[in-house]
This record gives C-alpha cells, structure tokens and sequence, in this order.
C-alpha cells in the first residue's frame, strides 16, 4: 500500500487537486469549478466525490494519509476559509472540520492560504531548496506573498501575516476588492495589468492592438502576447506594472532581507517583460545595505502545479 496525500488549491474560478506523494510526484490530478457552488456544503461535497472518484481509477495500492490545501483566506490556525472575496460563501467556512467528517477523523487536514501553499511548495520542490529566507509572491487575479523566515512559513497573531498585496501602495488610489484604495494588488496582477492598460489607453496616443477590446475581452496573457509583437500600450503596461512591483520589493526586503524573491502564477509566466523591470526598480529603490544581495527570480514550479505541491508538501510537513 502506497501512502499518498491530498494536496488541493482553491481558486475563485476552478478547484484543483492532485494525489501527490513524498516526493512531490503527482499521481492523478482532477479539478471542479468553484463558482458553480453557491454555498461551502456542495462545493465541499462535489469536491470529495471527484477525489474518491480519482482514487477508484488509480486502484487499492494507494490509500490516502493526509489532505492538505491551500485556499483564499485560509487560516492555517483555525482551519477556516474567513470572509474570502473571491469566493461565492461568505464568513467562516471551517475547512477542517467539514473534510475530516467528509474523508475520515483519522485523516489528517491542514490548510492555509494559497500563497503560503506556493512558498511551501518553492521550499520543498522549487528553487528554495536550502533556503531559509525568501518570499513568494503570487501574481494571479490578486497578488498574494507566502513569507518563509528561518525555513517557517510566517503566520502571525492570528495566521493572516504576509498579505504584502494589501500594503497600501498609493493612498487614495484604486479600489481594491477588500474595501480599500490603493492595495498594491490593485496596480499588480493580472487584473491590475488590465487596470493599467485601460489607463494607459486613455492617455496615451499610440496605436495597439488592445484598442476597441473590452475589459472583458482583455487577459494578462493577450497583453504578453501583444509585448512580443513590440505593442507600445503592452510594453508600457509592463514597465509599470514592473516598476511598481520592484518599489514594493525594495520595501518588503527591509522587513525580512530574504535571500530571494520569487515570483510565480500567470503574469510571472510573462519572464523578463515582468522581472527585468521589477530587478531595475527594486535595485534602484533598495537601501543601500540591500543592494546587490537580494535575488529576484522566476519560480522553477511555473509549469507545474506549485499551490497543489505546496499544499501537499504541508500536509507531509505535518505527517512527520
């Protein structure tokens, strides 16, 4: 009998999941829609069927050890989803609870957000191998950070520590989905890209192929696609979008000093139109007993599925 885990990723748009074993290889992997649930129960109860559905096709050699999942406002001390905007349920939803009378009481559960689940991931399979300073920072529909400090992950008072994406980056700037203005995620993902483009669409007189698009027409990967075709609009958007992030670096090194940042999700799979800038303006805004120490990288588990390998890594974590 082989010993695997669970190891879930909760998006706002699709739940991923894959079957995953000590050493991060993956067995069988399925996903459901998350938005086609309205409320935690049958998204929880659809979930569990897909899962016992995957581990019948793989057969009785696999048994299942633990389950581990990294979810928008996971609380790694409460086992709950808290007040996730992204998500259709609202309030607490305890996560832990829910999937252990689902799997079994035996079953060990653990969750924490989605992008602490990366940095887990980065740690133990990635390029953080051996490292016990960094920081992970998610670029997806939001950006998220999963801060690493002495090999631990950091949590905090209340398991909400490292939400670098709600650092007010321009006071009175962007509304921001969690009631502010201003959040940095708002000028920093592949929504606050978008954000950019329009802007820029509006002020600047140049041609693109971005023009005439609505905004729901508009993707971070379409803007990649137009910044290799040399497209002024796209172009500028990203040497924003870099300068921006590269300013807020060079503010989180002081907190950490980390050995590297890491950046992953969908804008991140743009490579040096998003990192040189981010390099070039971190360096720049750095103080000067930063300089030239802190690396800025892509991370090495952009082409795999780094939420779901980090939140089984949790779960193995915990096993040990």
């Amino acid at each position: 009998m082989k010993n695997v885990v669970v190891g879930i990723d909760v998006g706002g748009t699709n739940t991923v999941y894959g079957i995953v074993d000590k050493d991060g290889n993956i067995y069988g992997e399925g996903s459901i829609p998350t938005q086609a649930y309205q409320n935690f129960e049958d998204w929880s109860e659809a979930l569990h069927k897909s899962i016992d559905d995957k581990m019948k096709e793989l057969g009785n050699e696999f048994a299942i050890y633990g389950i581990g999942m990294g979810a928008p406002n996971g609380n790694y001390y409460s086992g709950c989803i808290e007040d996730a905007v992204n998500l259709n349920w609202n309030g607490k939803q305890n996560v832990v609870t829910t999937f252990k009378s689902l799997f079994g009481e035996d079953k060990l559960v653990v969750l924490t957000n989605d992008a602490n689940a990366a940095a887990v991931g980065e740690m133990v399979y990635g390029g953080a191998k051996g490292m016990k300073d960094f920081i992970v920072i998610t670029l997806g529909t939001g950006l998220g950070s999963g801060v690493v400090v002495n090999h631990q992950v950091v949590y905090g008072l209340d398991g909400n520590a490292g939400e670098l994406g709600h650092i007010i980056f321009e006071r009175n700037g962007r509304m921001c989905g969690c009631g502010r203005r201003g959040c940095l995620e708002t000028y920093v993902s592949a929504t606050g890209i978008k954000r950019t483009v329009f802007d820029l669409l509006a002020n600047e007189n140049v041609p693109s192929e971005l023009r005439g698009l609505s905004f729901e027409e508009v993707t971070s990967e379409k803007i990649y696609k137009a910044a290799q075709k040399d497209d002024q609009i796209a172009l500028m958007a990203f040497e924003e979008t870099g300068k921006r992030l590269g300013m807020a670096l060079a503010d989180f090194a002081a907190f950490s000093t980390p050995e590297a940042f890491f950046l992953f999700g969908g804008l991140a799979k743009s490579g040096d139109y998003i990192l040189e800038p981010t390099k070039r303006y971190m360096e720049e805004n750095l103080c000067f007993i930063y300089k030239d120490k802190i690396k800025v990288l892509l991370s090495e588990l952009n082409d795999k599925n780094a939420a779901v390998l980090g939140a089984a890594a949790l779960a193995w974590a915990e096993l040990n």
